[in-house]
């Protein structure tokens, strides 16, 4: 081991004990620490024991532009033909610098979508240095609207900032509520929650407001379980990544009954509801395989 990389690992070996003495002592309250201290373990040490060949390969992949269509059949016919930009999981920090984060909201801009939503995860660790992002998020053209929830690891350093970041961007926040978009289409968004129960009292909570979403933004695809009992049309979440690894390629290309499925990744149905998961743009390792960091755009089809 040379000697540059022997002193990284050395470094990464300091913050596991730090990361762990903190999270051990501040107990459930040590989200961030936690966080820190599974990054360390779990994304740094490994790439910093090949000598960064993981993040420099990782960072070589291009970003798959992705395009598909769903036919809903609840889906309002007004906005038969909506094409939806959806982008998720950017994890802007250490393994996913800012320029990587920019390709991939140009992408998605180039692309020109009516409505643009991102399911949340747009930081890994710390808000510092996503600024540039949030902007360039806000700055999509979308005629329909930017609408975002939070993920989970947006709400690990400082919930209050992101949502200020993205409100001074240009895009609109749901957090548990449902808003009424240019033209009337629906669109609901709900809070992160780990559990299934936390995210079926999510999304009832929305419902009970006494109108159901046409289509619902959830960081955690688990939410379509509730979604589909509320005769929610279509759900959009990230959260999984795909699992980043996937034994072939074609898997994540077909639609599959969501009762028999563990939702990970594309597309899935239940009676008349719809769920597609992203498989995002960032990841919490350094490598994917046969599962391609990716933005969507959606044509949604009523029929």
């Amino acid at each position: 081991m040379s000697s540059s990389k022997a002193k990284n690992v050395r470094v990464t070996i300091k913050e596991l004990v730090t990361h762990g003495k903190l999270a051990a002592r501040i107990g459930n309250d040590g989200r961030m620490a936690r966080a820190k201290l599974r990054h360390a373990v779990l994304t740094k040490l490994p790439d910093q024991i090949v000598g960064g060949a993981l993040l420099r390969n990782h960072l070589k992949q291009s970003i798959e532009i992705r395009k598909i269509e769903l036919k809903v059949a609840n889906w309002p016919a007004k906005f038969d033909g909506i094409r939806i930009g959806h982008i998720s999981d950017l994890h802007v920090g250490e393994m996913i610098p800012v320029s990587r984060a920019l390709e991939a909201v140009d992408l998605l801009a180039k692309s020109k979508p009516d409505l643009v939503a991102c399911t949340g995860d747009v930081v890994d660790l710390d808000v510092a240095g996503c600024e540039p992002v949030f902007a360039a998020l806000g700055q999509l053209r979308a005629s329909m609207g930017r609408f975002f929830v939070l993920g989970n690891h947006d709400l690990l350093d400082n919930e209050q900032r992101v949502m200020r970041l993205a409100r001074e961007s240009g895009m609109t926040t749901l957090r548990g509520e449902t808003l009424t978009a240019r033209g009337g289409l629906r669109i609901g968004g709900i809070d992160w929650s780990r559990t299934l129960a936390g995210n079926a009292q999510e999304v009832r909570t929305i419902v009970q407001q006494g109108t159901v979403p046409h289509l619902l933004l959830a960081h955690n695809p688990k939410a379509f379980r509730e979604a589909a009992k509320c005769n929610v049309p279509l759900t959009l979440s990230g959260h999984t990544h795909g699992g980043q690894f996937a034994l072939l390629p074609s898997l994540r290309k077909k639609s599959r009954a969501a009762a028999s499925s563990v939702l990970r990744a594309g597309h899935y149905h239940h009676g008349d509801s719809h769920l597609f998961v992203t498989t995002g743009v960032g990841g919490w390792f350094p490598l994917r395989v046969n599962c391609p960091a990716e933005v969507v755009v959606i044509t949604v089809r009523r029929g």
